[in-house]
């Protein structure tokens, strides 16, 4: 190399400019006569020497040859390269650093093969920054992928947050850029700094696969590397495997960990640490009779209010709550008390934050670059281009990832709707059709069956879970029978059918009975949850006890009668917390539930009554062996609205102990009212949603009636009731 071209070359690195650092940086053998020659630029220096690891004898002394920092030394009595590593006089310290270019690179043939493919399905175990040793050397591994960025360099702690110490090799195979930083430890924060294709300087960017953040607002990564918790839930994963969600009790806590609960006299609101919801929240939720909570995203986000759902971390538990340990403890709290574990997962869209996904290397990479494609109106925020396998590949890795290294028994995906069709909330000129001129969103179609084909094939007894709120057909029909491959979808319709109903003044529900009935049409069309989730108590639509017409008595009633109905209708069951015990202000994420309202009986009585009625969900197979098929349910009476009343029959596998659901939506109780049923027998009260534990008037059976050898309701047998005002009974044959 000429003097004019080291020049150029010096000066290129001091700028930041040098698109292969390597070239330059490290040893080399480009001396006179071959001669090795080590450079390196560390501004602030005060003197460098160059230190034989194979001797540990000091060889030479760096020259300062350019003012910024830049060092460098010929030894024209070597030809052959050896190991080094220097010893630095800084202003206040002196000590020895190995060289990050003087280590080969990260990435072996086969990582950068499938990277470029976009098929690496645990793209996470290489990307990122994984604290490793390499040449007997700790550090840390970096890759990022950056296709367009003329330059990247990894900043943090350990350089000062200096750009032009730390430039990466670009691996242009692939497009990843990487680097192994000796020194750098778990715990270190950094971020990417790059510039674009026309050299232009981006904001700084948090690693899209970091695997832990700072506390928000700080954006940094933390240098973390995999989770290495030592699972002990074995047992766990291995029943989990053998089981069929489909024809098992799944009743599900929708949970913002955020604001459940706040610990009580401490200043600043803080929130609860992972180890104390493993402590509170999960013995919970045990007792309650839950068996799954479901996690409103803790996938890294910038934004309380956004409530998980606009996420920059898919790798990374939040931290508000502590370390990725602290989470794996939560994890397996939550097993070893028999709780499944389900993560709301938001692949449908990421937001415009500087350190985020958004013109990540200087181009539209993560998202489509024309908005009517790559903009969400809605929620100010990007989409992803799932036609590009490089991001399909991120996005499924990050599915994988959570299965994987944190034991989650299943996904919830978020949105489901906005992903598959190109108009979803947009004006007519304002999206873009797909090739064969649909609205379908072809590429999103392809990414969800890939993901559920994954989950499944690859975690044994998980379940995947569509927030969809359209008729888009076979949403939870398996892919290779021409359907999305979703476990269960959410029953929007239903939800807003009953809540509509419920919000009735109960004088006027006669005119609005077959929004009770209408859900069971289509019942068996999907494997379907019940969803009472948080998007039903936010945004002035008041808690679920204040959509309840009439008076306090009958608002708490009415509540009762119809979690009654929902669990003994068709379909697993979700409630979002609060909603457990009657929470009578909206929900507000910026503080904790309002717990001390249990001190009233009206709100015990319904957390009891939700306590119980999970329990009986739970023991009785008539009410979830069959749940998502025609064959467990039949109507007894779907049409009685002149006294607003619902009864039905639920059947297990064994057809001999059926359950009798009887449901009167007025205030006045129903003397003598006969109910056919199929069979002669003793009908047990096995629970009265009018019971005076639960708040209730006590209108009831006496524990139970003995059929009648008289037809009704075309059945050979029948049962005289009284049926409670605003009340649900559930009888079981015995």
């Amino acid at each position: 190399m000429n003097a004019e071209a080291l020049r150029q070359e010096i000066e290129a690195v001091v700028r930041a400019e040098h698109g292969d650092p390597f070239g330059i940086l490290g040893m080399h053998t480009d001396g006179p006569d071959g001669a090795v020659t080590v450079r390196t630029f560390i501004p602030e220096a005060r003197k460098i020497t160059l230190i034989d690891v194979g001797t540990n004898e000091p060889v030479a002394e760096l020259e300062k040859v350019h003012s910024d920092g830049f060092w460098s030394v010929t030894l024209n009595d070597r030809k052959t390269m050896f190991r080094y590593r220097f010893r630095i006089d800084f202003a206040t310290h002196t000590g020895e650093f190995s060289d990050a270019y003087s280590f080969p690179p990260v990435l072996g043939q086969l990582d950068v093969h499938l990277l470029a493919e976009g098929t690496h399905l645990r793209s996470f175990e290489r990307l990122g920054a994984h604290p490793q040793e390499m040449e007997g050397i700790a550090g840390t591994a970096f890759a990022v992928w950056a296709p367009n960025a003329t330059r990247v360099s990894v900043i943090g702690d350990f350089c000062n947050w200096d750009g032009r110490r730390l430039p990466m090799r670009k691996r242009h195979e692939c497009g990843v850029w990487e680097l192994f930083v000796p020194h750098v430890a778990r715990g270190d924060r950094y971020k990417y700094e790059i510039k674009g294709p026309s050299g232009n300087l981006l904001p700084q960017k948090a690693d899209p696969y970091a695997f832990q953040a700072e506390l928000p607002p700080h954006t940094a990564s933390v240098v973390h590397g995999l989770n290495s918790h030592p699972w002990s839930d074995q047992d766990w994963l291995r029943d989990r495997a053998r089981t069929d969600w489909r024809a098992k009790p799944v009743s599900i806590y929708e949970c913002h960990i955020s604001s459940w609960r706040r610990p009580d006299g401490e200043g600043g609101n803080r929130y609860l640490t992972y180890d104390e919801l493993a402590d509170q929240l999960v013995p919970y939720v045990k007792d309650m009779g839950y068996t799954h909570i479901e996690l409103l995203p803790i996938t890294e986000f910038p934004f309380d209010g956004s409530w998980g759902y606009q996420p920059i971390g898919m790798f990374a538990p939040t931290s508000r709550h502590g370390d990725p340990e602290g989470f794996s403890r939560f994890v397996e709290r939550c097993h070893r008390e028999g709780i499944g574990l389900l993560l709301d997962w938001v692949p449908g869209h990421f937001p415009t934050d500087q350190h985020g996904l958004g013109l990540f290397d200087g181009t539209h990479l993560y998202e489509h670059a024309d908005p009517r494609q790559g903009f969400h109106q809605d929620w100010n925020t990007l989409i992803y281009n799932f036609g590009r396998r490089e991001v399909s590949s991120f996005l499924l890795g990050s599915a994988l990832y959570w299965m994987d290294q944190f034991h989650f028994d299943g996904i919830r995906v978020d949105a489901v709707a906005s992903m598959l069709y190109l108009d979803y909330s947009r004006q007519a000129d304002q999206w873009v059709p797909n090739q064969y001129g649909g609205n379908e969103n072809l590429e999103a179609v392809a990414f969800l069956k890939r993901m559920n084909e994954l989950v499944y094939g690859n975690h044994p007894g998980a379940m995947t879970v569509a927030e969809e709120s359209t008729s888009w057909p076979g949403v939870s029909r398996p892919v290779y029978l021409g359907g999305l491959g979703f476990g269960f979808k959410w029953n929007m319709g239903w939800m807003h059918d009953t809540l509509s109903f419920m919000s009735k003044d109960p004088i006027h529900r006669r005119y609005h009975h077959h929004s009770m009935t209408f859900g069971m049409i289509y019942a068996f069309s999907e494997n379907f949850v019940l969803p009472l989730s948080h998007d039903e108590v936010v945004h002035g639509k008041g808690s679920l006890l204040n959509k309840m017409p009439g008076d306090r008595w009958q608002k708490f009633a009415n509540l009762r009668a119809y979690y009654g109905f929902m669990w003994t209708h068709p379909g697993k069951k979700l409630l979002f917390m609060g909603g457990e015990f009657a929470q009578e202000l909206e929900w507000n994420h910026n503080k904790g539930l309002d717990w001390h309202l249990l001190e009233d009986g009206n709100h015990q009585g319904i957390q009891t009554l939700v306590r119980d009625l999970n329990h009986l969900y739970k023991d009785t197979p008539a009410l979830h062996e069959l749940d998502n098929e025609p064959a467990g349910f039949e109507w007894i009476e779907a049409n009685d609205s002149d006294n607003s009343v619902f009864a039905f029959l639920r059947y297990g596998k064994d057809r001999e102990h059926p359950i009798v659901s009887v449901s009167n939506f007025t205030p006045l109780p129903r003397e003598g009212y006969r109910v056919g049923v199929p069979a002669p027998g003793f009908y047990r009260e096995r629970l009265n949603t009018d019971a005076g534990i639960y708040g209730g008037s006590d209108v009831g059976n006496n524990g139970g009636v003995e059929a009648e050898e008289f037809p009704h309701h075309g059945r050979p047998y029948s049962i005289l009731l009284r049926v409670p005002p605003l009340g649900t009974l559930i009888l079981e044959r015995q």
